[in-house]
């Protein structure tokens, strides 16, 4: 009946510094951008290696999203990598510091969370 997921919808409050985050330090792709006068909005379409993942949308004083303690809803966005070292190395020359890298109990694979400039958690799972 379900054949993926088609994409994750982000709210964000600075809506060029959210741009800058995932077109340049995360290395997405534009796909299209469309400001909407009538909602005062913008609508950025991010693809990564040519697949849909993301909106990202700017709306006039959405509210702050409650990220810790840990609340019900979305927890975070993983993005699977290679090679974590390297993508750490990539964040830090970006000014972005990584969480100490974990091991997950269960798939003893390597991981590590940043959060973006909204503070939505970010996770970097290691293949």
């Amino acid at each position: 009946m379900i054949n993926k997921v088609h994409h994750i919808a982000i709210i964000c409050s600075d809506y060029q510094k959210s741009k800058k985050f995932y077109t340049e330090v995360l290395g997405l792709d534009i796909i299209r951008e469309v400001y909407r006068e009538n909602r005062d909005s913008y609508k950025l379409d991010l693809e990564l290696n040519g697949t849909y993942v993301i909106e990202l949308f700017s709306f006039p004083d959405p509210p702050n999203r409650v990220s810790r303690p840990e609340a019900t809803g979305l927890r975070h966005l993983a993005f699977e990598v290679d090679d974590l070292e390297k993508v750490i190395a990539h964040l830090e020359k970006s000014k972005i510091e990584a969480e100490p890298i974990r091991i997950d109990e269960f798939t003893e694979k390597r991981f590590t969370f940043i959060a973006d400039p909204d503070n939505l958690p970010i996770e970097f799972y290691e293949k």
